[in-house]
């Protein structure tokens, strides 16, 4: 087992699916003690066996949260800190994908008339809200202890800015703009807010078998640990406000390389550089 976590606690959203159980298990074998969140309870059930088997002394807690709930997502930080004492790291990965409109929504995309105002509702509450209301809980321990990591799991540009991918690109790219907006306004307190994401199709239920393509061929949702573990460790302690491609993350670098390799900013900043703005553009 990995120290380089060793002592810190963190939060995992929508934890039973794909990439959320590879992050349970490399935060563990990092070290972490791990609150890991979703809102299927048979799915953490089988996580909470399989990672005790594999991490038998490990500091896991399984919870049901629905993240869209903000009551919901503020007992889940306190439960965190009264059970390990601290709460370190939060990583939003919970998410809804088209797939819950229709399973071939790759070979047939999504039009606007298929999509029911509450299903709308709910895959924004999750996927763009829920990750507000998980850091809107937390922030106030993080910027006390002045020490903490935030890690946002977004997707594509491609898939954001996709006809017939609605509305879970818009909701990934409003996360990917809160993204950048929060990293600048906890700059200086020590916590840091990044945005990671696979790169491209990935081996997960998100992805039905009508894409085209042999699932062999899709990116291993372990990509994300190496990324997220080393940004969520002391060594990544000044760096905030960038995006990862996990497929592009080096691992035959060391982590400082493959870090610097991989960087670019998150959301758009360089389409803010030039607002018709009185004096010019805000200092900040």
């Amino acid at each position: 087992m990995s120290a380089l976590l060793k002592g810190k606690t963190a939060i995992v959203t929508g934890a039973a699916g794909g990439i959320g159980r590879v992050l349970v298990d490399g935060l563990l074998e990092a070290g972490a003690n791990v609150v890991a969140t979703d809102v299927n309870d048979a799915a953490l059930g089988e996580l909470e066996k399989v990672m005790f088997e594999k991490h038998p002394s490990a500091g896991l807690v399984c919870q049901h949260v629905d993240v869209a709930d903000y009551t919901a997502c503020v007992q889940s930080v306190q439960g965190a800190i009264e059970r390990f004492g601290r709460l370190h790291i939060l990583i939003n990965n919970a998410g809804l994908g088209p797939g819950i409109i229709r399973e071939d929504h790759f070979s047939r995309l999504i039009g606007i008339q298929e999509i029911e105002p509450e299903i709308w509702q709910r895959i924004v509450a999750v996927n763009f809200t829920g990750a507000w209301n998980m850091t809107r809980a937390a922030i106030g321990h993080l910027l006390d202890q002045q020490w903490g990591r935030i890690i946002n799991v977004t997707t594509s540009f491609f898939t954001m800015l996709r006809g017939g991918f609605h509305p879970y690109g818009p909701s990934k790219a409003g996360l990917e703009s809160m993204s950048l907006g929060h990293s600048q306004e906890f700059e200086g307190s020590g916590v840091t807010v990044n945005v990671v994401v696979p790169g491209g199709p990935t081996d997960t239920l998100f992805v039905p078998d009508d894409i085209g393509v042999p699932r062999s061929e899709l990116i291993a949702p372990s990509v994300m640990v190496a990324p997220i573990v080393w940004l969520c460790s002391d060594a990544a302690q000044e760096i905030t406000g960038n995006r990862y491609v996990a497929a592009q993350w080096d691992t035959s670098l060391s982590a400082e390389e493959a870090e610097k390799a991989c960087r670019a900013p998150a959301a758009w900043p360089q389409l803010g550089q030039s607002p018709v703005w009185p004096g010019g553009k805000p200092s900040r």
